[in-house]
């Protein structure tokens, strides 16, 4: 196997593209290849089969979903209230519909790991992860609620990206903010801690 770590990292990425365009049964190597606009047998060269690449994939979704030190730090900025947590829900629902193909690709992959184990351990402990770090950051930053209010937020915000990247029609950009809104004002009501 070939150690390129930006070579690797590119047909990852390009994987990410293809699986979210083509679905999970267009991800070949072919179609990496064509993708990353490298020549034909490169992405065979990087992963030794295709379980290889969608675990792969599985992982990389994640780390480009992840927050920049910028993002988490001005998240830190302000007051510790209600009004705050709505403002990063906005935010993170922009962040994420923003990588419209990583998500899309993150969906293939779910839908993927029903039928590959090793798939579903990375994105097992990925997400797992992921929302581990949430709580975590959402406790000790001193927003209101606790690892219910990120959990719930979690299912709630997630549903209505899903809808937002899959049928875009069904709300508009406004109802969009009007319903993070209301799910955060509605899981911390008031400004209780």
């Amino acid at each position: 196997m070939r150690q390129n770590p930006e070579r690797r990292a590119a047909l990852v990425d390009a994987a990410i593209e293809v699986l979210a365009r083509e679905g999970a049964r267009g991800l070949t190597f072919r179609a990496v290849d064509t993708e990353a606009a490298v020549p034909n047998g490169t992405a065979s060269n990087y992963f030794a089969n295709r379980d290889d690449l969608l675990t792969q994939a599985g992982g990389r979704v994640y780390e480009r979903l992840h927050p920049d030190p910028a993002t988490i730090s001005a998240a830190l900025e302000g007051p510790r209230d209600r009004a705050r947590v709505t403002q990063l829900m906005h935010e993170l629902v922009g962040r994420i519909t923003d990588f419209r193909s990583g998500y899309l690709a993150l969906l293939e992959l779910r839908l993927e790991a029903t039928r590959r184990p090793e798939l579903r351990a990375v994105l097992t402990r990925q997400i797992r992860a992921d929302i581990d770090a949430n709580i975590g950051f959402h406790v000790e930053s001193g927003l209101p609620g606790d690892a219910t209010t990120v959990v719930v937020l979690y299912l709630a915000l997630n549903w209505l990206i899903v809808e937002r990247l899959t049928l875009p029609e069904i709300f508009s950009e406004e109802e969009v903010r009007d319903l993070v809104t209301a799910v955060v004002e509605r899981v911390l009501p008031g400004d209780a801690p």
